[in-house]
């Protein structure tokens, strides 16, 4: 259950802040045009042709990750998807990131190097090319601080302000298997505490538990969109849970939505888990969070070309402001949706 404990332990201050840079970023190879110095000086220079787009997230142990069941090369894998969903939700494709960490005492070097070994699979995956950052010392545990680098026309860069009234509202994949894994996470952790020795069987969890551990960044819906030569009007990714950012949507563009239930995408292992730990399905879609999938709104001229595509799924349409977000129930009532997703700042965490 346990993250695995490591047979050698060398201190990081055995290799010292340059070292350890030295020693963490040595299989980082560069993978695009744009980069023109990565790596090795005072600051990275880039060339990117058209706008460049920027995002950063800021993960801190014990609020954004539990290393208690959080595998470090999971983790650092994660930390950059968190990252590179951003810049695919303004419809650009990431380039480059920059990854700063700070670190206790209680991490040897060979934990560093695990983190960066998720760090290093997600840039190959994605043809991402980690160009900087930093290494200090943390007084407690573990944070994680990336930025992302993207690229885009101009005229392509999709915000969340171009929805119109009528506009169609569209999602990727599916929705709610990350917080139905972390509830399997967290009741498994409860179980060790009580009896160590008790080996959780996580099989039949395993999709659920693996979107929240091993998060997927929607790259191939830019891609796709691309291919089926859709516009979004308006675009944002799925962090905080989707009636949060169905309103973030509708304030941007100033706009009111309709949204139906019985259109949720739901895989079945999350319907049988929420039937198992006794919560509402659609609750769980619309607050959960940390699915990473992409929202956005096309215009209804565009139906024809993503009708039918597994991947994309009509859960809506938007609306004149003054009709307000909706959620429209099985039995036909009208819900006023409320952003009831995870914060950092709330009281409980």
């Amino acid at each position: 259950m346990l993250a695995d404990k490591h047979q050698e332990r060398t201190s990081l201050e055995q290799l010292g802040e340059f070292g350890l840079i030295d020693h963490l970023t040595q299989k980082f190879p560069t993978a695009q045009e744009s980069t023109l110095k990565g790596i090795g000086d005072d600051a990275a220079v880039i060339n990117h042709k058209n706008q460049t787009v920027i995002s950063t997230d800021l993960l801190i142990e014990g609020v954004h990750f539990d290393l208690s069941y959080m595998p470090l090369k999971h983790l650092g894998y994660k930390a950059v998807m968190v990252n590179l969903s951003d810049i695919y939700a303004m419809n650009a494709l990431a380039t480059q990131i920059t990854v700063s960490i700070a670190a206790s005492n209680r991490f040897p070097l060979e934990a560093l190097e695990e983190l960066y070994e998720g760090i290093a699979l997600a840039c190959k995956k994605y043809g991402v090319d980690l160009i900087g950052g930093d290494t200090t010392s943390s007084t407690k545990g573990l944070l994680i601080s990336i930025t992302a680098l993207g690229e885009h026309l101009e005229e392509e860069i999709t915000y969340r302000s171009g929805a119109q009234p009528n506009d169609l509202l569209v999602v990727s994949g599916d929705l709610g298997a990350a917080y139905m894994g972390l509830q399997v996470l967290e009741r498994e952790k409860e179980v060790f505490k009580v009896n160590p020795n008790n080996q959780p069987d996580l099989e039949p969890y395993s999709y659920i538990v693996e979107r929240q551990l091993k998060p997927e960044a929607r790259k191939d819906i830019v891609e796709l969109l691309k291919q089926l030569e859709v516009r979004p009007t308006a675009m944002i990714d799925i962090s905080d849970g989707l009636s949060s950012e169905v309103l973030h949507l509708c304030k941007q563009s100033k706009v009111g939505c309709n949204l139906y239930e019985d259109k949720i995408p739901l895989d079945p292992t999350v319907i049988s888990a929420t039937e198992e730990f006794k919560i509402d399905s659609t609750t769980v879609a619309l607050s959960g969070g940390e699915d990473y999938e992409l929202l956005f709104t096309i215009g209804q001229k565009d139906f024809d070309k993503i009708k039918g595509n597994p991947n994309l799924t009509v859960i809506g349409h938007m609306t004149d402001a003054s009709e307000g977000a909706h959620l429209i129930t099985r039995s036909a009532t009208k819900i006023p949706l409320t952003a009831q997703g995870w914060s950092s700042f709330s009281e409980s965490e």
